[in-house]
């Protein structure tokens, strides 16, 4: 994954800053970060679900809202880089952003938030006590 480190998060927090600022829809369960595999980034794009099933990953198909368009590209510097390696540095994004970023507290207000691609596994990163 290419860039230093701050300059991605600073990136990632800006984008998702955008997106948390706008009123979200009610009923808003949970949180997932579909994950998509490009060429040359993987992109990330936030939804909203209008449930959560810790034992169903389906439940975030759901979808009571997305971030739609408004998508990071996180780049990769080669097409060597894994989907293992864009999944750990993506949650750590999310991880980072859930410890200190502006609009965090939008996110854990759900009872969950998830990251995963979007053909494979969620890895709950969050669970509301």
């Amino acid at each position: 994954i290419s860039m230093d480190g701050q300059e991605i998060y600073g990136e990632f927090s800006a984008l998702l800053g955008e997106v948390l600022k706008e009123e979200l829809p009610q009923g808003i369960a949970a949180f997932n970060f579909n994950l998509y595999e490009g060429e040359d980034a993987f992109d990330i794009q936030l939804i909203g679900a209008s449930r959560f099933d810790e034992a169903d990953d389906d439940w975030a198909c759901d979808e009571a809202f997305s971030s739609e368009e408004d998508v990071y590209y996180l780049p990769r510097e080669s097409e060597d880089i894994e989907w293992q390696e864009g999944l750990s540095c993506a949650a750590d994004l999310v991880d980072l952003y859930l410890d200190q970023g502006q609009y965090a507290g939008k996110l854990k207000a759900a009872q969950a938030v998830a990251i995963g691609f979007v053909d494979g596994d969620l890895t709950i990163l969050y669970t509301r006590e």
